[in-house]
């Protein structure tokens, strides 16, 4: 969690501040804003006051030191801003699909417009990107994460940092570490061995920090690490040990929203800025900790110094007493649907899309090309109600999400294009139509009593719609609310009412009690996400003639601490229709009789979520039926997989041709459009590992036992794990066809520079097929078959069979050839050797493998290693 959990079409922000923002601002320190000195102006509440958030997103002002608030914002999709500005967010694709890619230009691009969007909306950090990797498939955040494999995920992570803080805005990476894992994520404890965090999961945040970032936020979950078990806010080896002290970090490290539980613990630990506030574990108990001598005022200095430093860097420090400098939007963008930024956002998803299959070549299908197909069916659940972002504090609300249906016909504008839904693949029906809602006294809404301890009516208010049933409740002595409505129902036949509430409730339809719990709930169920999840209870209502029903429901006030006090209710109503059968047979016809069948199938927003991991790998609902009966009624199919982390598609060989479509951002639509006919080729690699059964996924899941999670695969994390144990997967990491032909003629070897580059690797490919593309040249390095005997450490044997080890990304026209330039450097080589806690390079010849994947090995060169040179 990045800061705070939100569903889709919510949003979480009771108590935020007003929206500040940041300049374009440089390292320099200016006369007056030294942050030492500042601090030593400050008194010792004024410092541990600076140390906790004003409110859900702002940092504290001290107008004192010319500090004026700092605003943050949840990432990496979009930046959302705190909730008050009614704006709307450049809607990326997400992570996981950007960084298949394998695109360092474009990552930085992206980061560009988040830089800009972040002015537009005043803000001065984005809690992004997210840099743990995706160790098992079933993880809830797996979508969010860039990589399953560490140097992709570092190197993509620098490119989005770097651009992002040349714009003046501060990124925090996070979560600092071991957070791989939604389940019971505030409380396990992971178990990693000294080798795995260094060469692994430490190896991103080690790259970003290396890279100059400017935040870094410590996780939920805590880490056993040399004897220590402890939460990453109070991980002294951790934060002090590695991060500040060996790896020099200079800048704020911020707890995960209400992540902190220890006072002088976390204090002590390196922990520096405690979110969100008011409230939290520090504030008069830290100062009460420093008087007592628990805690030294030096501490606390060094903790003050950081963050002013982060305000010097955004350009929230004038350092002149009593002046708060005003918030400078300078190259903000004016319109997330701005030509140019539809043009990235557009780029970006179709550049993401991989071909899986394409037989025959049935992909592209130009819309020219011998007059084009006449008919086109599109179907799918996913092709009417595109899944484009996942849920959780991600989400953000685009200016519009481009509708496949209305792409393809634009598109293919002599087709006839229609859409089939071919059934619906989520389990909870559809939010309440307002069209339906009537207050008791005739007018559209729904009616809200607040009521005290007594249940005495305070108050009463109407809301227009169900998506307004997340509310803040302002008034102190307001204990609970009754909520009344009649719906509207006109169709004949079984409606379904599905009511989520969150927290003590009791629900009656037509006078009926239907649910009803004592359980009072608080600020958990915004960590464990529950609250965008809750239980739910359905009820079936038989029309025969047009009629209404009464909903009641009397709703607790949910206390969130920093996140305010609110009442949360999921209404939901599913009208009668035809049944899954028959929405399947009637789209099975539709591709029949079309020239071209487009199968868009995924998962959906109750699937993939932060909150909750996945219980399974497989497609929700009757997908892969669908799938299979629509390819046997049509020879010319082609399968679109609308879905962030793998699914097992058992169908995958048997249909023409299958894209990995992603979560594709607001340019959902036209992406796909421009992937299908080719205007831009799908030049995405997987990430990450697809498999073809679970049963061979290396580590099936993450779940903790007994409080711990053990990272018992070691290094042998995602690809390099598929390839120890000798299991076939559906689609290896780094696969990708595109839509041209590639041919590898040589790799050739230099010594590179000591700094960025052990050696370098120039390698020649040629664009062989009839039209240009873009090839994503992979470099695979494989240790030594047998260790020297003067090198017979656990570390040098325990090798993975092959890491990534660079890569490089290259457009090449029809018919041309060109030679790339891969750099490798040392860390490629090295491992942890525990007993010094040191990097060690072992000597012997290795053998770098030049591939189109990490299974499509083209070329190899030996390297060695030895005393004299690395060649």
């Amino acid at each position: 969690m990045s800061s705070t959990t939100t569903a889709p079409g919510e949003t979480l922000a009771p108590g935020a501040g007003p929206a500040t923002g940041a300049a374009a601002a440089g390292e320099a320190t200016t006369p007056g804003t030294d942050p030492a000195a500042l601090t030593a102006m400050l008194g010792l509440d004024d410092k541990v006051r600076l140390l906790t958030g004003a409110s859900a997103w702002t940092i504290t002002e001290l107008p004192q030191v010319g500090l004026r608030a700092m605003t943050v914002s949840d990432g990496p999709i979009g930046v959302r801003g705190t909730g008050e500005d009614g704006l709307a967010s450049a809607q990326l694709p997400a992570p996981s699909a950007t960084a298949a890619t394998w695109d360092v230009r474009l990552q930085a691009e992206l980061g560009a417009l988040m830089a800009a969007e972040a002015r537009r909306k005043g803000i001065d950090v984005i809690l992004a990107p997210v840099v743990n990797l995706q160790r098992s498939p079933v993880g809830g955040r797996h979508f969010e994460c860039l990589s399953e494999d560490p140097l992709l995920t570092a190197r993509l992570a620098v490119a989005f940092v770097d651009a992002i803080q040349a714009g003046g805005i501060g990124t925090s990476v996070k979560h600092f570490v071991g957070n791989e894992t939604e389940t019971d994520r505030t409380e396990y404890l992971s178990r990693i061995d000294e080798r795995t965090l260094r060469e692994v999961y430490l190896a991103p945040f080690e790259a970003v920090v290396e890279a100059g970032v400017w935040t870094i936020m410590a996780a939920y979950n805590g880490l056993a690490r040399d004897g220590v078990e402890q939460t990453a806010t109070a991980h002294g080896p951790l934060l002090e040990g590695i991060l500040k002290g060996e790896w020099g970090f200079d800048g704020v490290v911020v707890s995960d929203w209400l992540a902190t539980k220890h006072t002088a613990e976390s204090a002590n630990a390196g922990l520096d800025l405690v979110m969100p506030g008011p409230g939290g574990p520090w504030g008069d108990a830290l100062v009460a900790a420093v008087r007592a001598g628990e805690v030294s005022e030096a501490t606390i200095d060094e903790k003050v110094e950081r963050i002013l430093r982060l305000a010097q860097r955004v350009g929230a420090l004038s350092g002149l007493p009593g002046t708060v400098e005003p918030y400078d939007a300078h190259g903000a963008t004016e319109d997330p649907a701005s030509a140019e930024t539809v043009a990235l956002l557009r780029e970006a998803a179709a550049r993401s899309t991989v071909v899986l299959r394409n037989d025959g070549g049935l992909l592209p299908v130009d819309p020219a090309a011998n007059g084009g197909p006449k008919r086109i069916a599109l179907i799918g659940h996913n092709a009417v109600h595109p899944f484009t972002q996942g849920g959780g504090s991600a989400f953000v609300t685009p200016p519009h999400v481009s509708d496949p249906l209305t792409a393809l016909r634009a598109a293919y504008p002599h087709a006839q294009v229609d859409v089939h839904r071919g059934g619906a693949t989520t389990l909870k029906a559809p939010l309440v139509d307002s069209a339906v809602l009537r207050a008791p006294d005739g007018e559209p809404g729904i009616r809200i009593d607040e009521l005290d301890a007594d249940g005495a009516l305070l108050g009463s208010l109407t809301l227009p719609d169900a998506e307004s049933l997340w509310f803040p409740v302002v008034r102190g002595e307001t204990a609970s609310v009754r909520l009344t409505v009649d719906l509207v129902l006109e169709a004949s036949g079984r409606h379904v009412l599905d009511l989520g509430p969150v927290g003590a409730h009791r629900i009656a339809v037509d006078g009926v009690e239907r649910s009803a719990s004592d359980h009072v709930v608080g600020a958990e169920v915004i960590l464990d996400s529950s609250y965008s999840n809750p239980p739910h209870v359905e009820v079936d209502v038989e029309v025969d003639a047009p009629r209404s029903v009464r909903v009641e429901a009397d709703l607790q006030v949910v206390d969130g601490e920093s996140y305010g006090r609110f009442v949360r209710l999921h209404f939901r109503h599913r009208v009668p229709g035809p049944t899954l059968d028959e929405e399947i047979d009637a789209a099975v016809a539709a591709a029949a009789s079309a020239d071209l069948a487009v199968v868009v199938v995924g998962t959906n927003p109750e699937t993939e979520s932060e909150g909750w991991d996945r219980p399974d790998l497989a497609l929700p609902g009757r997908q892969d039926e669908l799938v299979r009966r629509v390819g046997a009624a049509n020879p010319a199919t082609v399968v679109v997989v609308n879905a962030g982390a793998p699914v097992i598609l058992p169908w995958l060989d048997e249909v023409p041709a299958a894209l990995w479509w992603w979560l594709p951002g607001q340019e959902a639509g036209s992406s796909l459009a421009a992937v299908l006919t080719g205007e831009i080729e799908p030049s995405g690699r997987l990430p990450w590992t697809l498999p073809a059964d679970e049963a061979d996924v290396p580590v099936p899941n993450g779940t903790p036992v007994a409080g711990y999670i053990d990272y018992a695969e070691g290094v042998h994390v995602g690809h390099r794990g598929w390839d120890r144990l000798g299991r076939t997967p559906a689609r290896e990491f780094g696969f990708g066809l595109g839509y041209t032909a590639w041919e590898y003629r040589s790799v050739e070897i230099e010594p590179g520079d000591g700094a960025s580059a052990h050696v370098v690797a120039n390698v020649t490919i040629a664009n062989v097929g009839d039209r240009d593309g873009r090839e994503v040249v992979q470099a695979y390095l494989e240790p030594p078959a047998t260790p020297p005997a003067s090198d017979a450490s656990a570390e040098a044997s325990d090798r993975p069979v092959r890491v990534l080890a660079g890569f490089a990304v290259a457009d090449v026209a029809a018919g041309a050839q060109t030679t790339v330039r891969i750099e490798i450097a040392r860390r490629a080589f090295e491992v942890w050797d525990v007993d010094r806690s040191a990097w060690h390079l072992p000597h012997g010849e290795y053998l770098l493998r030049i591939s189109r994947s990490s299974r499509d090995l083209r070329l190899a060169v030996p390297v060695t290693v030895d005393d004299r040179a690395p060649l």
